[in-house]
């Protein structure tokens, strides 16, 4: 075999492995979209893997402080507003059953309700931001969690939910917002457990 036949044999199988490797992201992503479980589960490794960490710092405006916003929690009637629960750490968590990452994060707010369980200092609160009554008590069977589920009674303040799902929030026991943040994160870390932990003893 010549110097030539040989270059060209081996740029045949450069092409042939790219392409290949080309084919087998292309089919990954289309199974990804095709099953959301499969998109889920993806989110929730890299969760695990340390990826998705939770912003825990206080906003830098004073304009998340002392907002009241009331809420429904399912199966109940009256309205529950924040400002009733001065006294608690309030974690609030704005999600919806169509929302993948909202999905994906859920199981991790599970451990942490777990781990907070007996603390009387501490209220969940996740509210469905669509009231989709139905689908949102299914999600929570299907994924065996049994989170506290709540829909918004009137307007959510935009200082809290800005448009992205999800969002979480964390309110001191004086109704100041001592953390926020925005998009997927891993609630189940022990920094989490550590900080609000430290709001329940203050």
């Amino acid at each position: 075999m010549t110097e030539i036949e040989e270059k060209k044999t081996g740029g045949n199988k450069k092409n042939t492995r790219k392409k290949i490797l080309n084919y087998a992201i292309y089919a990954l992503l289309i199974f990804i979209v095709l099953f959301p479980k499969t998109r889920m589960l993806l989110q929730q490794g890299l969760m695990k893997i340390g990826l998705f960490k939770p912003n825990l710092e206080q906003p830098k405006t004073d304009a998340n402080s002392n907002i009241v916003a009331s809420f429904i929690k399912h199966g109940e009637e009256n309205p529950v507003r924040t400002d009733e629960l001065k006294g608690k750490v309030v974690f609030i968590n704005f999600w919806a059953t169509w929302c993948p990452p909202c999905r994906a994060e859920m199981p991790s707010i599970q451990k942490l309700y777990d781990k907070m369980d007996g603390n009387d200092n501490i209220e969940f609160i996740m509210v469905e931001i669509e009231g989709e009554r139905k689908k949102s008590l299914k999600f929570m069977e299907d994924e065996k969690l049994d989170l506290p589920i709540y829909y918004p009674y009137e307007r959510i303040p935009g200082q809290w939910l800005g448009g992205a799902v999800p969002t979480t929030i964390i309110l001191d026991k004086e109704g100041n917002v001592a953390a926020r943040h925005e998009g997927m994160a891993d609630y189940s870390r022990k920094e989490v457990v550590n900080f609000i932990t430290d709001l329940t003893n203050q």
